[in-house]
């Protein structure tokens, strides 16, 4: 009669534990209670980016990450855009944006990178912000150009943008 050895519970455990992840993983809108998107790899996350620079320009932005390239986008003042993703297994996710508008007299531009997310900051349980399923993000033209991240209460935290050289 053949025995059960310690491998084979390894291999049992790790089946189960894959298959309890990929499950609690899947879209589950009918179930009541689903467990937080943030916690699980390919967590469902939703980018909102507003323009709010204060001189009325139009906001260009050219997001992408290292599988997805969103295209260049003109956002006209005032207007919002987004995208919706999920996070990858291995954890890496980050979307980088290139963002540029023209001064008033449109003779100069303004040019600025920032990764608009990143599984380290906007998806870490134990990060100094918290977790964001929707990432809603307001640019800003301050003496320094930043760029905040609101919540639904309207508070925030602000980041400074690489400049463009």
């Amino acid at each position: 009669m053949a025995s059960i050895t310690n491998s084979h519970y390894i291999l049992l455990f790790l089946i189960f534990f894959t298959f309890i992840v990929f499950t609690l993983a899947l879209d589950l809108s009918n179930v009541a209670a689903e467990a937080p998107d943030g916690l699980l790899p390919l967590s469902k996350k939703h980018v909102l980016i507003r323009n709010t620079v204060q001189n009325g320009q139009v906001l260009n932005i050219h997001c992408k990450s290292s599988e997805d390239d969103l295209g260049h986008i003109r956002l006209k003042h005032g207007d919002t855009w987004g995208f919706r993703f999920r996070v990858n297994m291995a954890l890496t996710t980050r979307f980088r944006c290139h963002f540029w508008w023209y001064a008033r007299d449109h003779l100069s531009h303004y040019s600025y990178w920032f990764d608009i997310f990143t599984v380290y900051r906007d998806d870490n349980p134990f990060g100094k912000y918290p977790i964001c399923d929707e990432c809603v993000w307001n640019m800003y033209e301050l003496s320094e150009n930043f760029i905040c991240r609101i919540n639904r209460d309207q508070s925030g935290w602000c980041f400074k943008m690489d400049r463009e050289n």
